[in-house]
């Protein structure tokens, strides 16, 4: 059974809004120390919820948000595994918040000082601060980012119905 363009972009909007906020919850009921990459992921999977709520809305247009949706996912796929990989192999000379800010490192600090209770940056990028089966919160993160790429280029590529 083939979903609806609209439908896709509701599934996105869901995913990517319910990550959002159950990393904030999980982070708040278990006292987990965020950190610059971590939020930076929160804020693509908010960015992901909208722009999939605007396909949603203008599901007529869905080549146009499905490549916004995919480029947004990538971006998030990308920060997931290079978190990923600095908690495994740690080297404090990768670590974020150590020597001249970043972008990201900016752009969270902003986020942070705007809403402090959603965004505040505690934590260290290397450390696993909480693992299910074996995997981090970052190694989640890039499965998630993963379906949802592959789910906005299916968008992108697809023939409308």
């Amino acid at each position: 059974m083939r979903l609806s363009a609209r439908a896709n972009f509701g599934v996105i909007a869901i995913s990517a809004a319910g990550a959002a906020v159950g990393g904030w919850a999980l982070g708040e009921l278990l006292r987990l120390n965020a950190c610059h990459l971590c939020i930076f992921q929160r804020l693509l999977c908010l960015l992901l919820a909208i722009i999939a709520l605007a396909g949603v809305l203008l599901p007529s247009a869905r080549r146009l948000w499905g490549s916004f949706a995919a480029l947004t996912a990538a971006g998030g796929l990308a920060t997931a595994l290079y978190q990923s990989w600095l908690q495994y192999a740690p080297d404090p000379a990768n670590e974020c918040a150590f020597g001249e800010p970043t972008l990201i490192e900016r752009l969270v600090d902003w986020f942070g000082m705007q809403w402090p209770s959603l965004f505040m940056v505690t934590g260290f990028c290397s450390s696993k601060e909480w693992v299910f089966l074996g995997l981090s919160m970052a190694n989640w993160a890039a499965f998630l980012f993963a379906g949802l790429l592959a789910l906005s280029l299916r968008l992108v590529l697809s023939r409308p119905r």
